[in-house]
């Protein structure tokens, strides 16, 4: 077994070389060991590997004594809700999230969606999945198969706040991934008769024929751009390919970035929830600081990463959070991500605006809010770096929740390792566009 596809928040490698079907069945019993559930759900996402490596989970758990319901070929987002709603004791999703077609993995929750990371419980997983003990029951597990999809599409129906939306045509793309079929069944449940989707990448799969599934990644994102201005379309929206993860793009195919959308469904939710508390990252800052203040909202600083925003949110009671990567976490939703809750409220927000484009609702962020984006560096030393880069901006204030924040009075930045990949990412933001232009090119000479 490989160490390496132990990350912060998941099980992931290349398969077969890293990830085989006997890693990952040792892994499951090891988890079965770790968390002594009854009851586990099991998915996958649309991966060619993902069929035979959940049936390895499957056999792993049952060999361990476990009961399991084998929920299919799901967004990540499903799994989490079979385990909540069915208060079953735990779930592990075979899926890769984002990554490329030859890469899969494992990420594995416990009861009441409660998220395992580096920080709780994977370093146990890990150490008892090395170890020689066999962690094989006397009495076996049995599995039974169960569609959730019409108990999801009821539990999403209750955040559809609105009850008109305009007429809205939508470029969706479901980068090969099973969100878009999720999201039409969601807009028939709903009776949204005036929604339309301009479908692409709609049909689910698992080579992902366009490359990494990521709209996160610029050069992915010009596709969905094109066909907006094309169709002219109202908006469009992207999930990756587990659905974990949700983007839009206004009228004029320019992507709103994470921190904007971020702010704008904190204003909208604390408008009904006054005085919550709102989680963000440390990417990007500013613009969610500053609305979810003035909202009325408690702001509060987290590391980036999907287990380590759950764990906080639920020790906060926390009742949404936001990433600049594009995930969006709900209270409602067992404070788990959501990209489908993320499309609704988009939808809520859009029709409490009949008469803004999308350009013009999120103006106001726009023009206030500047940020370079995200840029990736791929560095031989990141601890070198990071050391060098802190030196150099000292006199700025410092901040080490997630790598190396540096503030200044008219702008920041923040610089960190991937969790999943091995690379530094680069985060400006700054109070006018050229200061952000020039902050982010003297930033970059040090990391070409």
């Amino acid at each position: 077994m490989n160490e390496t596809i132990f990350k912060a928040y998941d099980v992931r490698g290349t398969y077969p070389d890293q990830i085989d079907e006997k890693t990952v069945k040792r892994i499951a019993k090891a988890y079965a060991e770790f968390v002594k559930p009854k009851v586990v759900a099991v998915g996958r996402d649309v991966r060619v590997s993902g069929e035979s490596l959940q049936k390895a989970v499957i056999e792993g758990l049952t060999e361990a004594g476990v009961e399991v319901v084998d929920i299919g070929v799901v967004p990540t987002e499903m799994l989490y809700f079979a385990v909540g709603y069915y208060h079953y004791d735990g779930g592990i999703q075979v899926s890769a999230s984002h990554n490329p077609a030859e890469y899969n993995g494992l990420k594995m929750i416990k009861a009441g969606v409660e998220a395992l990371s580096s920080e709780n419980g994977l370093p146990e997983i890990k150490k008892l999945a090395f170890s020689d003990e066999d962690f094989t029951s006397e009495q076996r597990g049995s599995v039974h198969e169960k569609d959730t999809t019409e108990d999801f599409l009821d539990f999403l129906s209750k955040f559809a706040e609105c009850e008109s939306i305009p007429e809205l045509t939508v470029v969706a793309n479901a980068n090969f991934g099973m969100s878009g079929v999720v999201a039409e069944k969601l807009l028939e449940r709903l009776g949204l008769d005036t929604v339309e989707f301009v479908k692409l990448n709609f049909e689910p799969n698992g080579t992902f024929p366009k490359g990494r599934p990521d709209p996160l990644v610029p050069e992915n994102r010009e596709e969905t751009s094109e066909l907006i201005r094309e169709t002219k379309s109202h908006i469009g929206i992207a999930w990756d390919a587990d659905g974990d993860r949700f983007y839009v793009a206004d009228e004029n195919g320019v992507f709103v970035e994470g921190c904007h959308l971020t702010a704008l469904i904190a204003e909208y939710l604390l408008k009904k929830h006054p005085g919550e508390k709102i989680l963000y990252d440390p990417r990007n800052i500013w613009a969610q600081i500053e609305t979810v203040e003035a909202a009325g909202g408690v702001a509060i600083l987290n590391k980036a990463g999907h287990t380590f925003i759950k764990n906080r949110m639920r020790s906060e009671d926390a009742l949404f959070a936001g990433e600049m990567s594009g995930h969006f976490y709900y209270r409602d939703f067992y404070y788990a991500d959501s990209g489908l809750i993320t499309f609704l409220i988009l939808l809520n927000i859009i029709a409490e605006n009949p008469n803004k484009t999308m350009s013009q609702i999120v103006e106001p962020l726009r023009s206030k809010y500047f940020v370079s984006g995200e840029i990736n560096f791929t560095v031989t030393d990141i601890s070198a770096k990071l050391e060098e880069i802190e030196k150099t901006y000292s006199k700025g204030e410092l901040d080490k929740t997630d790598g190396l924040s540096v503030s200044f009075d008219d702008w920041r930045f923040n610089l960190r390792a991937s969790n999943t990949e091995p690379l530094l990412r680069l985060n400006v933001e700054a109070r006018s566009e050229e200061l952000c232009r020039v902050k982010t090119e003297e930033l970059k000479k040090f990391l070409v």
